[in-house]
């Protein structure tokens, strides 16, 4: 067998290294160049569905995940002008259903697993406080510049992967592709001590409160010693990147005509970080040449369906599908995207649809409510069925 070709991948978030990890497999040499100085997850709390947990398993790494993610009880959705519980889900009907659970981890605890898998593998370079200069084609390949602390090094390549989020560089090589367009709504995000938040929710559930215009979600993370809180709501609020400091007063007065119970929830992180939820076209381009997107670098969606980084961890299995053993490296980067838009496109208008969902009011969250109440998981699961049955391609891993 002859040297493997190299792939430059631009970011190490969830789905650069799951890329790095199944591009590996299906015969590259990686190099993983990341911008920031040290690896930190932005955000704090992320589920992971089935058709997830299925590409990660594949990898190798549902051991490795399952000992550091949470398998919830239950789902409950309750009202939060009321606050009592609309409907519940149990968390097993995911295993009786698909075959495989549906878990909670901190983005942190993922991202270590997927490092950890990284470093073991000596096909794979992750460059900390590195960035892609730029790509010039030559010779039928790539020439990326990559630049660090050392200065230039430039690694011949056979593709570049921009998995560098909402906010990408990468794409803006991309004739005529998509760019961040604000939604008008916010998502503030905060950790709890498990030892306040016992007192205020159950600890082995995730629950999910619905509102006017908003709504909260909270479940454990960190082996049940912390709760995660996410609480989205409309706002104007432009700011480039992900988070920014949140005012503890501001959020607590967008909250306070919902129930005692969500309004001590709210109240109780002392601090809390916002970032603007901003989406991206999936139906603009990924791919020009040897150049591809993948994840929110591609396809950023709103997120009511919980399904953003599942989307970028399916997009690694199809890329590593596509360029196994691939001959022509453009036509595969092309394979990958057709193959993928009609499913990422599908999957952000239903996250669409469901937040409309979500943040009913009056009449219609009363209708919501009534039919929540008398199909309960039955409805919500066969609504998402073709979601959480996707399975990854035979050979991607």
């Amino acid at each position: 067998m002859g040297e493997r070709q190299a792939i430059v991948i631009a970011g190490a978030g969830i789905g650069g290294l799951t890329a790095a990890l199944a591009l590996s497999r299906a015969g590259y040499r990686i190099v993983v160049a990341e911008r920031s100085p040290e690896l930190s997850e932005t955000g704090a709390g992320i589920q992971l569905a089935p058709n997830a947990g299925r590409v990660l398993a594949g990898l190798g790494l549902d051991a490795a995940i399952a000992a550091k993610a949470i398998e919830p009880a239950a789902i409950e959705i309750r009202s939060g002008g009321r606050g009592g519980v609309v409907t519940s889900i149990r968390s097993q009907a995911f295993r009786e259903r698909y075959g495989f659970p549906y878990r909670v981890i901190h983005r942190a605890d993922l991202q270590s697993v997927l490092v950890a898998a990284v470093a073991a593998d000596p096909a794979i370079r992750l460059d900390l406080d590195t960035t892609v200069a730029e790509h010039l084609v030559q010779d039928g390949g790539l020439l990326v510049r990559v630049r660090k602390r050392g200065g230039i090094e430039v690694v011949p390549a056979a593709a570049l992967i921009g998995a560098d989020g909402v906010w990408s560089t990468s794409r803006e090589a991309i004739p005529a592709s998509g760019a961040p367009a604000p939604t008008g709504r916010t998502a503030w995000r905060a950790i709890v001590a498990a030892d306040i938040a016992r007192d205020l929710v159950a600890m082995d559930r995730v629950t999910l409160w619905l509102g006017h215009d908003a709504h909260l979600v909270h479940y454990p993370v960190a082996g049940v010693a912390a709760l995660n809180i996410v609480a989205i709501v409309r706002e104007d609020w432009e700011k480039r990147g992900w988070s920014a400091v949140g005012e503890r007063a501001e959020i607590m007065r967008r909250f306070k005509a919902w129930s005692p119970a969500a309004r001590k929830i709210v109240a109780a992180p002392l601090g809390w970080h916002k970032f603007a939820i901003a989406t991206i076209d999936a139906r603009t381009p990924w791919t020009d040449g040897r150049l591809a997107l993948l994840g929110d670098a591609a396809h950023a969606m709103v997120p009511f369906l919980a399904q953003g980084a599942a989307m970028a961890i399916e997009d690694a299995a199809v890329l590593a599908d596509r360029l196994h053993a691939a001959t022509d490296i453009p036509a595969a980067l092309r394979d990958y995207e057709t193959i993928r838009k009609a499913r990422v496109r599908r999957v952000a208008l239903a996250a669409e649809e469901t937040g409309r969902r979500y943040h009913d009011g009056g009449v219609l969250a009363l209708a919501r409510d009534a039919a929540l109440r008398i199909a309960g998981s039955r409805l919500i699961l066969n609504r998402n069925d073709w979601i959480y049955r996707w399975r990854p391609p035979a050979g991607a891993a």
